[in-house]
Formats: structure tokens, C-alpha cells, sequence
């Protein structure tokens, strides 16, 4: 019969296990993200309009995702205004404008300016809800402007374009909404709104549902928007460029379906349930180191040596400001599986293995 102390190793090693395969997952989730807008870039200079790659994206991915969302049917009358929020600001938004930044900046800032988010989320925080902050959090947010400002050079009269930029930024609030709504999905709640011993309590809304009705809302609203009717899919069947080789266009896009979306939102929702989402969540940051190194290899897009220390800084400040926002907020902001390019991260049934978004 086992002793006890040979049963406290062996979870002991179980836990380790658990956590090893969880960073590695991780680490496979942010390469995933990171390199959407590397496969998504080439596609759109060949002519591809950036709303029509989302939309393929979104769908394709919804496509994937749906046994997904029919073993999870049960959200659409539990959670529906957390898919309906998610859908429309994590999955459409945020792809929408990252996508369409991309097609006028360089993917690594448009990725670092999402990573402005965390920041933002305190802003609202501070003066929407009117909660205090920490000084930790505030120097968070400071450090993430003041990196961000090195990134485009204000002190050149931002040489990047202004709409780029201004888009970009359109992706950090779309990240802040579903970092606000994610608030309601990641706790218990009651389900006919009110306290008290007759009150039903429905469990927080599982990760994996959320992502998947995400997607298929997300394509909805952009099939309205992006009209995918006027789609020019021989782009799909000729080469497109990667810094001067030839790859094919379908290849791209099942690379942006399979692996940027797809295989990027399970790994780093299954990573969040066996680490937690702080440690994800500075995992994830490595997202936009990724995608800046695969930008500068796959693409030729080099940042400079002050952009690149200033993208140290943002990912520093976001950091900071995400491990300082209060509770209920970091929960909401923990990653889902990918940030901040364009996903949110989910966590587990519990509040505090809530779901950090990404919707690169």
C-alpha cells in the first residue's frame, strides 16, 4: 500500500509535469499568434483587402471550432451578450483594425501598440469605474506610453502613418471592451440577476465555448461588414511574397486558419488551465517579440535599436499594469491564447483561472 509520502511525490511530479507541458503549450500558443500578421501581411499587399482576410480568418476558424461550439451550445442562453461582446470586439474588432494597420505599418509596432491594452484597461478602472490604482500600476502605464512613444518616434513627427497608428490603437480598445465584458463571463453569477437563497447560479462560461461562438460571431458581424462576395480569391491560387520568396497563397491562408487561430486559441487556452493566468500571461507577452523577430526575418521589416528598446518598455509596462489592475479587472485581462494581435485566452471553469484575450 502506498505511503504517503510517496503519494505527495508523485502528485508533486505530476504537478511538475503539468507545469512544463503547460509553458511549453504556452510558448506554442504565442509563436501561433505571433505569426498571423507575418502570414496575414503578404496576402493583403497581393491584394487581398485586410477586411477580407479577417473575415477568412474568423470564419475559417469558426468553421474549425464548431463541434466546439455545439458541445458548448448551452452559453447561447447562459452568456449570450459574453459571446455577443467577445464576437463582435475580440474576434472582429480587434482583427479588423490589427489587419488593417498591418497593411500601413509594420506588424511589430501594430502588435506593440495593442500591447497598450493592460494600460488602458486601468484608465477605465480609474475614471469609468472609479476605482483606485496602484503606484504600481500607474508606473505600468507609464512606462507602456513612454516605451510606445520610442516605437514611433514621436520625436521624429511620427514617421509612421498616422491612420496605421490610429488603427492599431482602434485594436488596443477593442481588446480593452473584452477585457470589461470578460469581467461577467470569467465569475459565477446569478442567473435571474439577484441574490438570495431561491437564486440560480450558473458556473463561469467555459473558455473553450466562448472562443468558438467568438468566431462564428465574429465572422457574422464581418460577412456584413467585409462583404466577402467581392473577394478577389485568385489572389488565393497565385504566389504572394515573403521578403522576395514566392509562397503560395492558400498556403498562407491555412496557415492564418490552422495554426494562427485554431491551434493558437486551444494551446493557450489548455496552458492557462495548467499554469495560471499571470504566468500565462507574461508568456504571452513573448508574442510580440516573436512576431517582431518573424516580421524583421519573413518580411524585412527592421525596427530600429530605439524601437526595439521601447518595445522592450511597452511589453514591461504592460506587464507591470497587468499584475497591478485590481482583481476582478486582471482576471478579465489574464491571457485566453494569444493578447493582445490579435485573442482572447481562456482559463478554466474558476474565477481565477479566467481567461486572458488575444485576438491577434
Amino acid at each position: 500500500m502506498p505511503t504517503q509520502s510517496s503519494s505527495s511525490a508523485a502528485s508533486a511530479a505530476d504537478v511538475t509535469r503539468a507545469r512544463t507541458s503547460g509553458l511549453a503549450l504556452a510558448l506554442v500558443s504565442a509563436c501561433a499568434f505571433g505569426s498571423s500578421g507575418v502570414a496575414a501581411k503578404p496576402l493583403i499587399e497581393a491584394g487581398l483587402e485586410p477586411l477580407h482576410v479577417t473575415w477568412l480568418r474568423a470564419a475559417g476558424g469558426a468553421l474549425v471550432l464548431l463541434p466546439l461550439a455545439w458541445r458548448h451550445r448551452a452559453l447561447v442562453r447562459q452568456r449570450p451578450w459574453l459571446l455577443v461582446g467577445f464576437g463582435l470586439l475580440a474576434v472582429a474588432g480587434v482583427q479588423a483594425f490589427y489587419f488593417t494597420a498591418l497593411s500601413r505599418i509594420p506588424v511589430g509596432v501594430a502588435l506593440l501598440i495593442e500591447y497598450l491594452a493592460p494600460a488602458l484597461v486601468l484608465l477605465w478602472v480609474r475614471f469609468v469605474q472609479r476605482r483606485a490604482v496602484t503606484r504600481a500600476a500607474a508606473v505600468g502605464m507609464v512606462l507602456a506610453v513612454g516605451g510606445l512613444s520610442c516605437v514611433v518616434e514621436v520625436w521624429s513627427g511620427l514617421r509612421l502613418d498616422g491612420l496605421g497608428l490610429a488603427l492599431a490603437l482602434g485594436a488596443a480598445c477593442c481588446q480593452v471592451g473584452y477585457f470589461v465584458l470578460s469581467d461577467h463571463g470569467s465569475t459565477a453569477e446569478e442567473a435571474d440577476g439577484t441574490a438570495g437563497e431561491g437564486a440560480v447560479t450558473r458556473p463561469p462560461a467555459d473558455p473553450m465555448g466562448v472562443i468558438a461562438y467568438g468566431l462564428l460571431i465574429g465572422a457574422l458581424a464581418l460577412t456584413v461588414v467585409a462583404r466577402p462576395w467581392h473577394t478577389d480569391w485568385s489572389v488565393l491560387g497565385r504566389s504572394a511574397q515573403l521578403d522576395g520568396a514566392a509562397v503560395h497563397g492558400l498556403v498562407l491562408l491555412v496557415w492564418i486558419v490552422l495554426v494562427a487561430t485554431a491551434a493558437a486559441y486551444l494551446t493557450g487556452v489548455v496552458s492557462v488551465r495548467r499554469l495560471s493566468p499571470p504566468v500565462a500571461g507574461v508568456v504571452a507577452c513573448l508574442e510580440a517579440v516573436i512576431a517582431t523577430v518573424l516580421a524583421w526575418v519573413l518580411l524585412g521589416e527592421h525596427l530600429s535599436a530605439v524601437q526595439l528598446a521601447g518595445g522592450a518598455v511597452v511589453l514591461l509596462g504592460a506587464f507591470i499594469a497587468q499584475r497591478s489592475t485590481p482583481k476582478a479587472q486582471t482576471d478579465a485581462a489574464a491571457p485566453v491564447a494569444g493578447s493582445t494581435g490579435s485573442g482572447p485566452r481562456s482559463g478554466s471553469g474558476s474565477a481565477d483561472a479566467a481567461v486572458d484575450v488575444s485576438a491577434r
